[in-house]
C-alpha cells in the first residue's frame, strides 16, 4: 500500500497523545516537589526531561535496529491515522505483500510509540521554556532564557529530521543527523541542569588547564565517534568485519573510503545509483574501529588526570566504566552478529558518555599554574 509522505490530518491527535504522555512526568514532578519553590520544581523537571530524552534516544536506536523506521511510511501518523489501529487494513495489506518487509503491525507500533514519546518530550521541553519565561517575568528565576529557548528550537529541528527520516526512506545522512540531533538535545538539557546546580551554590572544582583540555578533547572525539557509529549503523556496515581486533583475517582489509564516505546518497546505493560495495562497508566499519582506539586513549588519559582531584572521583569512575562498556558492547556486536541488546546498549553507552562529559565540563574550572598566579598577584600589587 502506498501512502502520501506527509498527511497532516492526524497531527492534532498525535499531539494530544504526546500531551497525555507528558502529563505523567509533569504530575510526578509537581507531587514530589509541591512544597518547594517554583525554581526547584523547574530544576526537577529539567532533570526528568533529560532522563526521558536519554530513554528516547535508546528507543530511537531500538526503532532503527528493528528495521521499524518505515513501519508507518507517512508522517506524522500511520496511513493518515493517529495510531496503527486506525490503519489496520492498510498495514495488513502491506504485510501480506511483504511479510518481512518494512511495514508490519509490530513495526508500525514501534514506530508510532517512538513518535508519541518524541512528542511527549517536545511537550516537556516546551513546558520548560514557557515556565522559565514566566518565572523570569515574576523575578523568581535569576537565569537567562537562552538555553531553554535554544533547546525548544532544537527539538523542532529534531522533529523535522524525524519526518525526513521517514519521507526520505532512511537516507543514511539524515538518519545519522537525527541520531546526532538527539545527542545535542542531551547536551542542552545537561547544560540546563548544570546551570541550576551552579545557581544553587555548587562551586566548580578547580583543575589544571591540561585536564580541562583533555576533557574537551574527549568530548569532541566522542561526538565524532558517535557520528561514525551512526554511519556504520545506518549503512548496515557492522558485520563487514566479523572478528576482533583483526578484520577479515588481516589488519588492513580491502577498503573503498571514497565510496564508503560519499555522504549524500540513498541507502545501499551510490549517488550514481550503483550498489555500495563490500569494500566501502568495510571502510566505514574499520574507520569507526580505528577512531575508537583514539577515543579510548584520550578518555584513559582524562581519567588518569582526574585521579588528582578527589572531588571528581565519581566522574572519573564513570568515564572508565562507560569506556569499558563501549568496548564490551562494540566487540559483542562484531563477534556475535549484531545482537539487538548489545547494539542498543552500545548507543546507550555513547549517549551516557556525552552526558557525563558535558556534566563534568560544567563542574570544573581551569586554574592558572602556580607561577602564573604568583605573577598575577605581583602585577596587581604593583598596580
Amino acid at each position: 500500500m502506498s501512502a502520501s509522505l506527509y498527511d497532516l490530518s492526524p497531527a492534532l491527535r498525535v499531539m494530544l497523545l504526546g500531551i497525555v504522555v507528558a502529563l505523567g512526568p509533569l504530575a510526578w514532578v509537581w507531587l514530589r516537589n509541591r512544597g518547594h519553590s517554583p525554581a526547584r520544581r523547574l530544576q526537577a523537571l529539567t532533570v526528568l526531561t533529560l532522563f526521558l530524552t536519554f530513554d528516547l534516544v535508546l528507543f530511537g536506536a531500538f526503532t532503527r535496529l528493528t528495521d521499524s523506521g518505515l513501519g508507518c511510511p507517512d508522517w506524522p501518523g500511520c496511513y493518515g491515522a493517529a495510531s496503527p489501529t486506525g490503519a489496520h487494513a492498510e498495514i495488513s495489506l502491506a504485510q501480506a505483500a511483504m511479510p518481512t518487509g518494512p511495514v508490519t503491525h509490530g513495526k508500525a507500533w514501534i514506530e508510532m510509540i517512538h513518535r508519541y514519546l518524541a512528542t511527549g518530550v517536545g511537550v516537556l521541553i516546551t513546558t520548560l521554556a514557557v515556565s522559565t519565561w514566566l518565572l523570569r517575568r515574576r523575578g523568581d528565576l535569576p537565569l537567562t532564557l537562552t538555553l531553554p529557548v535554544l533547546t525548544l528550537a532544537w527539538v523542532c529541528v529534531q522533529g523535522a529530521f524525524g519526518a525526513l527520516t521517514v519521507t526520505m526512506k532512511l537516507f543514511p545522512a539524515i538518519v545519522t543527523l537525527h541520531l546526532l540531533g538527539g545527542l545535542v538535545l542531551l547536551v542542552l538539557l545537561s547544560l540546563q541542569a548544570a546551570v541550576y546546580e551552579r545557581a544553587a551554590g555548587r562551586e566548580p572544582t578547580p583543575v589544571d588547564a591540561a585536564t580541562r583540555h583533555l576533557l574537551l578533547l574527549a568530548f569532541v572525539l566522542v561526538g565524532v565517534q558517535v557520528a561514525l557509529g551512526g554511519w556504520v549503523s545506518t549503512n548496515y556496515a557492522v558485520l563487514a568485519c566479523n572478528s576482533f581486533p583483526a578484520c577479515q583475517g588481516g589488519w588492513w582489509p580491502a577498503m573503498d573510503f571514497r565510496q564508503g564516505f560519499e555522504l549524500w546518497r540513498p541507502l545501499g546505493q551510490t549517488a550514481a545509483g550503483e550498489h555500495v560495495s563490500f569494500a566501502a562497508l568495510t571502510a566505514i566499519h574499520y574507520t569507526h574501529r580505528l577512531s575508537a582506539y583514539l577515543v579510548f586513549l584520550v578518555i584513559g588519559l582524562a581519567a588518569w588526570r582526574l585521579a588528582r582531584f578527589p572531588a571528581l572521583a565519581r566522574q572519573r569512575n564513570g568515564l572508565v566504566l562507560l569506556a569499558l562498556w563501549q568496548l564490551a558492547t562494540g566487540v559483542t556486536n562484531v563477534v556475535m552478529d549484531w545482537p539487538l541488546a548489545a547494539a542498543v546498549s552500545h548507543t546507550g553507552g555513547a549517549a551516557a558518555l556525552v552526558v557525563l562529559l558535558t556534566w563534568t565540563l560544567c563542574h570544573v574550572r581551569a586554574t592558572a599554574p602556580a607561577g602564573a598566579q604568583s605573577r598575577l598577584r605581583t602585577s596587581r600589587a604593583s598596580a
